[in-house]
C-alpha cells in the first residue's frame, strides 16, 4: 500500500513538471522588513549562469539579491502541500544548484499557520517539506543532500491573525549549511 502511495505521489509530481512555465511568473522576495506580498523577483537573467553562479557579483549565487537562488521560501495554498506553479522555478533553480553542487547540504523547514491542531500542522509543515524535497530529488540532487523538518505552527513568520498572516505563514524554508 505504501510502495503504491509512493509511486502514485511520484507521478503527479512528475506530471506537474511537465507543465508550461510562464515567464511573467513572480516569486515573492524574503525580506523580513515587508511582507511577502509587497514585492517580488523575477527569474529572468539567472538563465544559464545564474544557478552556476559563475558570473555573480558577490562570487556566492547564494548571497546575490539578482539571483533566483537567494530566494528561499515556497509558499503554499491553505490546507495544502502541492507546489505552486509560480514556485516551481525556485525548487527547480535549487536542485540544478545541488546537482551541480555535491557538497552543499540544505535543511527544508516546512511550517503552517495557526489553525489546526498542534499535531495536524506539525504533519502539514512536513508534508510540504517532503513535496519540495521530492521535487529536488526528482530534479537531479541526492537525497542526502537535502534533510526535512517541520515546525508546524512554531515559527511563524507573521505574527498577525487574518489571512495575509496566514499565507505568509504557510511556507517552506530553505537553509543551506554554514549560513
Amino acid at each position: 500500500m505504501r510502495n503504491a502511495l509512493l509511486v502514485t505521489l511520484i507521478a503527479v509530481v512528475l506530471a506537474a513538471c511537465q507543465s508550461t512555465p510562464t515567464t511573467d511568473t513572480a516569486a515573492p522576495v524574503e525580506d523580513k522588513s515587508a511582507t511577502a506580498s509587497q514585492s517580488g523577483a523575477s527569474t529572468s537573467g539567472t538563465s544559464g549562469t545564474g544557478v552556476s553562479g559563475t558570473s555573480t557579483s558577490s562570487g556566492n549565487p547564494l548571497r546575490d539579491p539578482n539571483n533566483i537562488l537567494s530566494k528561499r521560501s515556497v509558499y503554499f495554498d491553505f490546507d495544502s502541500y502541492v507546489v505552486r506553479d509560480e514556485f516551481k522555478p525556485l525548487v527547480e533553480a535549487h536542485g540544478k544548484y545541488l546537482q551541480s553542487n555535491r557538497s552543499a547540504r540544505m535543511t527544508i523547514q516546512g511550517n503552517a499557520d495557526e489553525r489546526g491542531s498542534h499535531e495536524y500542522n506539525l504533519a502539514l509543515g512536513q508534508r510540504r517539506a517532503d513535496s519540495v524535497k521530492r521535487m529536488m530529488v526528482l530534479l537531479g540532487a541526492s537525497d542526502g543532500q537535502v534533510e526535512t523538518v517541520s515546525f508546524g505552527k512554531e515559527k511563524p513568520r507573521n505574527q498577525g491573525h487574518d489571512e495575509v498572516a496566514w499565507a505568509e505563514n504557510r511556507r517552506d524554508d530553505m537553509i543551506y549549511a554554514g549560513e
